[in-house]
């Protein structure tokens, strides 16, 4: 019985190793030590870029190896002339690039923190005036509580109530309790005036914080939902002084907002601590008091500025305009002064020198095509003479010299390639050798022998192997009720777990039929103790076909694997025809190997007795007698493993 191994044609395309080529799949050869990497979608197939590229010839031009030696290069992909001016360009345009971005970068930077400093610095001020205009208020108020009360009414402290309402246009109502808490004077703008009224406000949390901080400052409420009021209150020194009460009107702390100008148009406003408007330049705002229309973006930008911690922040005014505003608290009123400016004007400065950076950008670009395009086209002629000397030799022509007299590198590539030339006529035919080794043995040994660099060992002769016989049980009846391509995934999923293993112990796999394969050990390289590799390659092989085995029956298949492995002297070489060559064993060691594969029942392991022997004391083996095999005119003996 022979089983052949078929060996590549050598008339077909030729695989050179040479580390300077590689013979590519449109007949070309790539040239310096690059391998056809040529990239692959996931169903196999060359993606576009990739396909190969279509040379452009004139009729009539003759061909070498199915491709055109006398045409011009080829016309695909980006043209080195393209390369190089690209390269080019990008060497002079790119630093200007990078140094404007710098420059635009650092220019940015330096200017948002001037900004932010001079922003800052205005809401510190406002906040300042307030916080002033706030202690002003204060001390006037506490001049009503230097005097102890008496029991009955006092004109001393009505005639300074008085004069604190004419002096102090903030104020609006002004009210005295004495010690007590009971209310002894009220001054109102727009009420009526009470005098000893005897009222308790002990219990009221203005009374009541003024006596436990000494000042204490009320919300900002709004009167008929339109003007800002807060109420101050502050306790005498002792408790005998009592208490003073001050409604303060808010609307004068418009003139300090009115006066904070930044740059042109850059305005402040003034929120309390609940979103309320204080202070606005448009007083329509503040008249709106705490409707959101009117309130809500001012609120918004001031938590865009909250989020920047210390710097200032983007956001939009009333007005929908994008602008940069900073905060500063007013101490004691949980007040915010915001200050913002246009985003436009701020960012003027910035804006111009882009536009400055531009320009010189727009020159530099000229420059550099210009610079690029002249030093592209002296480069592309003679790099135009290599591509189609290499092209030539690429096709086969190893008798083509290119001719470039320059000394440059050029030049110098130019005479390295003719070299190569020389070279891979001389390795052309070791190449052929080498790549016919690759297509059947495992390869490391592919690897041994591509070393040693030869492969008269492959010519027929007489050899001591180890064949090993494996194949499916019950794959025939599987087969014919079994769709196509739920047969080809089992046979790939087979073949991959076994040759992974066939290969793992450096065997030659010389025939692979459907679910059979032959695999031989000690042919055509030696190795030492065939009989025992070949006994743990067929155990590896078993338990590798079990897991796949399993994992089929799980999916309805009923599949079976068995293995017979004999040893003894063969005939082994190339046999074939000119056109087609192929490896093989022959002789009665293949018979039996493969009878006794035949024989094995599901999950069995037989071999003959010579292997038996060979492996005796190293592998666990049971005798099952004598048996007929077919084309055997006596009993074998049989054992198991």
């Amino acid at each position: 019985m022979t089983a052949p191994l078929r060996l590549p044609n050598p008339s077909g395309p030729i695989r050179l190793p040479h580390k300077k080529a590689r013979r590519v799949s449109n007949g070309s050869f790539r040239l310096f030590g690059g391998v056809d990497r040529r990239a692959t979608s996931r169903d196999g197939k060359n993606s576009e870029a990739d396909k190969p590229c279509t040379p452009v010839s004139s009729p009539g031009a003759p061909l070498v190896r199915g491709l055109d030696v006398d045409a011009e290069p080829a016309a695909c992909g980006v043209s080195l002339f393209s390369r190089y001016f690209l390269v080019l360009f990008a060497a002079v345009i790119l630093p200007l690039l990078v140094a404007s971005g710098i420059e635009g970068w650092f220019g940015y930077r330096d200017q948002r923190a001037r900004i932010n400093d001079i922003l800052g610095a205005e809401a510190r001020v406002a906040a300042t005036k307030i916080s002033n205009f706030i202690e002003d208020l204060k001390d006037q108020i506490a001049w009503m509580v230097h005097l102890p009360w008496s029991d009955t009414a006092d004109d001393r402290h009505r005639i300074d109530a008085s004069r604190l309402i004419r002096q102090v246009p903030a104020v609006s109502t002004l009210m005295l309790v004495d010690g007590a808490g009971k209310e002894r004077l009220y001054v109102s703008r727009v009420g009526l005036n009470r005098i000893e009224s005897g009222a308790d406000r002990s219990e009221e949390p203005m009374i009541k914080g003024a006596r436990a901080a000494r000042v204490w400052y009320g919300p900002v409420t709004f009167h008929r939902n339109s003007e800002p009021f807060m109420t101050i209150a502050v306790s005498g020194a002792r408790q005998v002084f009592g208490a003073a009460a001050a409604e303060i009107n808010l609307k004068l702390i418009l003139d300090v907002v009115s006066a904070i100008r930044v740059g042109e148009t850059g305005r402040a406003f003034v929120l309390d601590q609940a979103g309320r408007t204080v202070a606005h330049p448009d007083m329509s705002l503040v008249l709106r008091g705490t409707d959101q229309v009117a309130a809500g973006p001012l609120q918004r930008l001031r938590a865009a500025v909250l989020e920047q911690t210390g710097t200032a922040a983007t956001g939009y005014d009333p007005t929908g305009r994008l602008v940069v505003a900073a905060r500063a608290s007013v101490p004691g009123t949980g007040w915010d002064v915001i200050v913002h400016q246009p985003a436009g004007e701020a960012f003027g400065p910035i804006y111009a020198a882009a536009l400055r950076m531009l320009g010189v950008l727009l020159a530099g670009t000229v420059f550099a095509a210009v610079l690029a395009y002249w030093l592209a086209a002296r480069m592309s002629e003679p790099i135009r003479v290599l591509e189609t000397g290499v092209q030539r030799i690429g096709a086969g022509q190893f008798d083509h010299r290119i001719e470039i007299l320059s000394t440059d590198e050029l030049g110098r590539l130019a005479a390295q390639v003719n070299e190569m030339a020389s070279e891979l006529a001389v390795s052309q035919e070791r190449s052929i050798r080498i790549n016919r080794l690759k297509r059947f043995l495992a390869p490391q040994i592919a690897e041994l022998v591509d070393r040693a660099g030869e492969d008269e060992f492959l010519d027929a002769q007489r050899a001591e192997i180890v064949v090993v016989f494996a194949d499916l049980r019950g794959f025939t009846a599987f087969s014919a009720h079994t769709e196509p391509d739920t047969i080809m995934t089992v046979l790939r999923e087979y073949h991959e777990a076994l040759g992974k293993v066939i290969a793992s112990h450096g065997a030659t796999l010389v025939s692979l039929t459907g679910d059979g394969m032959m695999v031989l050990l000690n042919a055509p390289v030696p190795c030492p103790d065939p009989a025992m590799k070949a006994v743990e390659m067929a155990q590896q092989m078993r338990s590798a076909a079990r897991r796949l085995i399993d994992g089929w029956h799980s999916q309805g298949h009923t599949l079976g694997f068995g293995m017979g492995v004999a040893m003894g002297p063969a005939t082994v070489g190339r046999i074939g025809s000119e056109s087609r060559l192929d490896y093989t064993a022959t002789g009665s060691v293949v018979n039996l190997a493969s009878r006794l594969c035949s024989s094995a029942s599901d999950g069995q392991i037989l071999i003959d007795a010579r292997v038996a022997e060979a492996v005796a004391g190293a592998a666990s083996t049971r005798c099952l007698g004598r048996k007929p095999l077919k084309g055997f005119d006596e009993e074998v003996s049989v054992f198991l493993i």
